[in-house]
């Protein structure tokens, strides 16, 4: 069974869109998050991370 995709309120380290993407997909958190970094560094991972952050809802749990 697949979450639906939210920012969680525990186990981020900054607004838990890695956190969401990784639980969402059943990937580890940490290389969602070395993904992001990568792809700041040789694109808009910037962009994006903060786009996402606007549009993924807040876990009420």
């Amino acid at each position: 069974m697949q979450t639906n995709l939210v920012r969680p309120r525990h186990g981020k380290m900054i607004a838990g869109v890695c956190a969401g993407l990784a639980d969402r997909f059943g990937l580890s958190r940490g290389l969602v998050r070395v993904g992001f970094v990568l792809f700041g560094l040789f694109g808009v991972g910037e962009l994006v991370y903060l786009v996402l952050w606007v549009l993924i809802p807040r876990s009420d749990r």
